[in-house]
């Protein structure tokens, strides 16, 4: 049986939130990042979070309001540096943000590893590099590999397309993203929609994320940002 709900608000899907979290932050710059959930997150409150995200906000919307808001102790990332990343710029250089930089296909893959159950595994990229400092390495049919580690979430704040009133859940072309993998991973997973349809209306060779992965559903109306200065 499903273990979605589907909530009237943004505000009723994060409620519960605690400071020092770990929140998983779906989005690949702007393409489906859950603005709705991180707005109410940002009211609820919550602080000391710990952000795993492809990237450290763009703007002054979404991710980097939650930065602005002081309420981010680390990011976990790969590109947290862009031609607007403003906000998370100055807090790094001002000492008042931790990063954990980490390749953008590993970032992945940690995640799912954690939604599947992999205590850990080898990956190949970053060695020989500074990311590598700390790591186990194995040389593995000639080549060497690092021992990379799952990223586990208390939180994940997804945004899909459409949902059913079970919580299953498709997405729409690059918005899908990171959100599969981060559903997977986390305890509770959080997710704003475009619509919720009758059940039966999605087509189950559709559902890219089954509804047993789902805590939380809300409506929203969708939203479209163009960030200033951005190519």
């Amino acid at each position: 049986m499903s273990r979605a709900r589907v909530l009237d608000s943004a505000d009723e899907a994060v409620a519960g939130i605690e400071d020092g979290s770990t929140v998983l932050v779906g989005g690949f710059g702007l393409a489906g990042m859950p603005f709705d959930l991180i707005d109410a997150l940002i009211r609820q409150g919550a602080k000391d979070l710990t952000i795993v995200s492809n990237n450290a906000g763009n703007g002054d919307v979404g991710l980097a309001a939650l930065l602005a808001a002081g309420r981010v102790r680390k990011v976990v990332c790969s590109f947290p540096r862009q031609a607007d990343s403003h906000v998370f710029d100055a807090l790094y250089r001002e000492g008042r943000i931790e990063l954990e930089v980490v390749p953008q296909g590993t970032l992945a893959e940690r995640m799912r590893a954690a939604g599947a159950g992999i205590g850990a595994f080898y990956c190949p990229t970053a060695v020989g590099t500074p990311l590598a400092e700390g790591k186990e390495v194995r040389t593995i049919d000639g080549r060497d590999y690092l021992l990379e580690y799952p990223i586990k979430g208390d939180y994940a704040l997804v945004s899909a397309h459409r949902s059913d009133p079970m919580g299953n859940l498709v997405y729409r072309k690059t918005a899908r993203n990171f959100g599969p993998v981060m559903a997977t991973a986390a305890t509770t997973t959080v997710v704003q929609v475009d619509e919720v349809v009758p059940l039966g209306a999605l087509d189950p060779e559709a559902v890219v994320t089954p509804s047993i992965y789902v805590d939380r559903v809300v409506p929203v109306e969708a939203r479209h940002y163009t960030v200033q200065g951005a190519r």
